[in-house]
């Protein structure tokens, strides 16, 4: 897989493109076809591998800016056409790229450091994200990737969905629908062996239950959310759709680069004034970026685009997130996890001002050199305080890679014996 030694990530024409080898080398296993189309037309390809009834299905590229899933996918593709152990008694399906127009937006295919990553970064707003849509859209209103998405699951009725996600900057970490019992073993065994740390406290499952260090199950729908203000569910996105039929979905987080300020179990000294500080510094900072924005929005010549509206819509998610965040912190909090909502609290401004400067700097603003000085001081900084090192492509898929084979091989639909 030369794509994998050359720390470069492919974009949806080039996994189709692979797809297509497959297919044309092993057309008795191999089918691709297109199940549906992005809202600017370009093509949404599923690969199958095998013809066994009992099937799994990966998800690719789900959020823009987390690359890595394209490339696992076809990893695994190549891995069940060549091990027929990974085809007794399922078969494969893999959604590519579920996401096209995000991809093509996100134009980062070899970041060398964190300012590069987000020098082209985009990141949709929430309605416009695949499996986050049906969270905060009526069904009238989905957008057709996600209609793809559901209807390929309602085709294929997966006993075990597995989407492949990332972050830029941390460690790895399982949140699963249902418990798998036995995955969390393999998983930090993978991780352990590629030096990825383990995110024990990641921000995205805060609140949820372990089933071991990383490996996050779901919490009942009765349960408290962690961050109320958040407008999205999990419950209610495309991962619990798999449900209907018995099945239930895996969510595996990579990160293009390491920190091991997200693995330290100790219990955090005085997570209360931790956690105000970074809820203080969030405001902060997003007040420097709100300034800029209104600055420029004026002299803006198109307001409606999908790097403005994505860069409002992360604003917009602060206010009630810095509320969140100043309310006590869980009484066993960790300095991992503190450390995630560190990085929570950098990322999401960040985002915001990297997607702003992109518009900024199209439309020839005068205040674009304002704004890079601060996306280039916050990349900076992020990477200093976070101890950041590269985790090797290769290294980044063998570990997505393991992982969605333990689940695989862990995972009963309900009624398995």
């Amino acid at each position: 897989m030369s794509h994998l030694t050359e720390q470069r990530y492919p974009n949806s024409a080039e996994l189709a493109r692979s797809a297509r080898e497959l297919t044309a080398h092993r057309p008795d296993l191999c089918r691709l076809r297109e199940i549906g189309t992005s809202r600017a037309g370009r093509p949404l390809h599923l690969l199958s591998v095998g013809h066994d009834p009992r099937t799994v299905l990966i998800v690719a590229g789900a959020h823009a800016n987390e690359p890595t899933g394209g490339a696992t996918a076809l990893h695994l593709a190549r891995r069940a056409l060549v091990d027929r152990s990974l085809r007794e008694d399922r078969s494969w399906h893999f959604l590519l790229c579920a996401d096209p127009d995000g991809a093509a937006l996100h134009r980062t295919p070899a970041p060398r450091t964190l300012l590069e990553y987000h020098r082209h970064f985009f990141r949709p707003a929430g309605e416009e994200q695949p499996e986050w849509s049906p969270s905060v859209l009526p069904p009238d209103r989905l957008p057709p990737e996600t209609r793809a998405l559901t209807g390929i699951i309602d085709e294929l009725r997966p006993y075990l969905q597995v989407s492949l996600h990332g972050t830029e900057l941390g460690g790895s970490w399982v949140q699963l629908t249902r418990d798998i019992p036995g995955l969390a073993e393999p998983f930090a065994k993978s991780a352990a062996e590629l030096h990825i740390p383990v995110e024990t406290g990641a921000s995205d499952a805060a609140g949820w239950p372990a089933s071991g260090p990383g490996v996050h199950v779901m919490p009942a729908p009765d349960a408290r959310a962690a961050f109320p203000s958040l407008p999205d569910d999990a419950r209610h996105s495309t991962w619990h759709h798999a449900h209907r039929y018995g099945g239930s979905t895996a969510i595996v987080e990579v990160p293009m680069w390491a920190s091991d300020l997200v693995d330290d179990p100790a219990p955090h000294p005085a997570p209360e004034r931790a956690m105000r500080r970074l809820s203080q510094r969030l405001s902060r900072d997003t007040r420097c970026v709100e300034a800029v924005l209104a600055q420029a929005l004026p002299r803006l010549p198109d307001t409606g685009g999908p790097l403005l509206r994505a860069a409002r819509w992360a604003l917009a998610l602060v206010p009630g997130l810095a509320r969140d965040w100043a309310q006590p912190p869980p009484p066993d909090a960790t300095m991992a996890y503190v450390g995630s909502i560190d990085a929570f609290a950098r990322r999401l401004p960040l985002r915001a001002a990297a997607m702003l400067l992109r518009v900024l700097e199209e439309a020839g603003d005068e205040a674009a050199p304002r704004l890079d000085a601060l996306v280039t001081d916050w990349c900076e900084g992020y990477a200093e305080r976070f101890g950041a090192r590269w985790v090797p492509l290769a290294h980044q898929v063998e570990h997505q890679a393991r992982t969605t084979i333990a689940a695989v091989r862990h995972a009963r639909a309900e009624g398995d014996v």
